[in-house]
């Protein structure tokens, strides 16, 4: 199911709101040279891919839409020389969604939590129970649909920046992102999905917070509604930060000791690292590329 969301919300969003990944692909500037550009991307993606495997391999819930921001940007200003490869207009956007998918995240899931209990509060839960778990499935489904319509996006803007590129073309301000790379992109996302994970899905969904039906279709709802919010207003916000914010949320509005602080801690440092550490990763993989080929 997930992975036919995941397939669907690539598709649907990309052909109604295409500014996320307009975002991305004007977010760093690799000068006019195409060779060195294509280069200093392919340099990037090597990056993100190593980063994003040591994270799924300690099961550790890092941000791969901050992992690709960073990469692109250590290998953007080791091409130029500088962080004149940054444009901030658009570097902005990234900060303003990490506020959002946090605070928001944390809060919807907090609130939609406490309104669940407030209505079924004098329900017998055997009542409800059949209940949540149907909603469970129609959150699950949200959730995997609004994944594919921010993280799919992301991709797809570095795909269109690196045919850009390769035509020796550095204006991307405007571009129409064509049918197939948006069905290859969902079945690429929707493969990804269905393969792996596990790990990831236990820290967040098992380790962090035990969740009880209702908490689970909360915590869905209110990280679906923050990234459908996002993905409207174009920011490029990270769904692992906003379903992760969510889910502690929704623990929190329980009780805050129904939350492993530890646990938390843990994946909040994993968060801190992957700017400075995948974009000095992509530095550094451009640096050598550029040597190399």
């Amino acid at each position: 199911m997930a992975a036919v969301f995941n397939f669907l919300g690539v598709f649907v969003m990309t052909s109604i709101n295409a500014t996320v990944a307009q975002t991305i692909a004007n977010m760093v500037d690799f000068g006019n040279d195409p060779k060195l550009s294509i280069i200093a991307l392919c340099a990037a993606l090597f990056a993100i891919v190593l980063w994003a495997t040591a994270a799924w391999y300690f099961g550790i819930p890092t941000s791969e839409s901050h992992a690709l921001i960073a990469g692109i940007s250590g290998a953007a200003i080791a091409l130029q020389g500088g962080f004149g490869a940054i444009n901030g207009s658009e570097w902005i956007k990234v900060i303003y969604g990490l506020f959002l998918s946090t605070i928001l995240g944390f809060g919807f899931g907090f609130a939609v939590s406490k309104i669940t209990t407030t209505i079924c509060k004098n329900k017998l839960r055997q009542k409800t129970g059949p209940f949540f778990q149907k909603g469970q499935v129609l959150g699950g489904a949200a959730m995997a649909f609004m994944h594919g319509a921010q993280d799919g996006q992301k991709f797809m803007g570095i795909f269109m920046l690196g045919i850009f590129l390769g035509q020796g073309n550095s204006d991307t301000t405007q571009f129409i992102i064509p049918l197939w790379l948006m069905i290859l992109c969902s079945f690429v996302m929707a493969l990804g999905t269905s393969i792996g994970g596990y790990k990831i899905i236990k820290t967040v969904g098992m380790n962090m917070v035990k969740l009880e039906g209702y908490q689970g279709f909360s915590a869905d709802v209110g990280a679906a509604a923050c990234l459908l919010l996002s993905s409207i207003w174009g920011l490029p916000v990270s769904t692992t930060h906003t379903k992760t914010t969510a889910i502690m949320g929704v623990g929190a509005a329980k009780r805050l000791s129904s939350v492993n602080w530890i646990t938390v801690k843990e994946m909040v440092w994993a968060w801190v690292l992957t700017f400075p550490g995948c974009g000095l990763v992509g530095y550094l993989m451009a640096l050598i590329f550029m040597n190399i080929f």
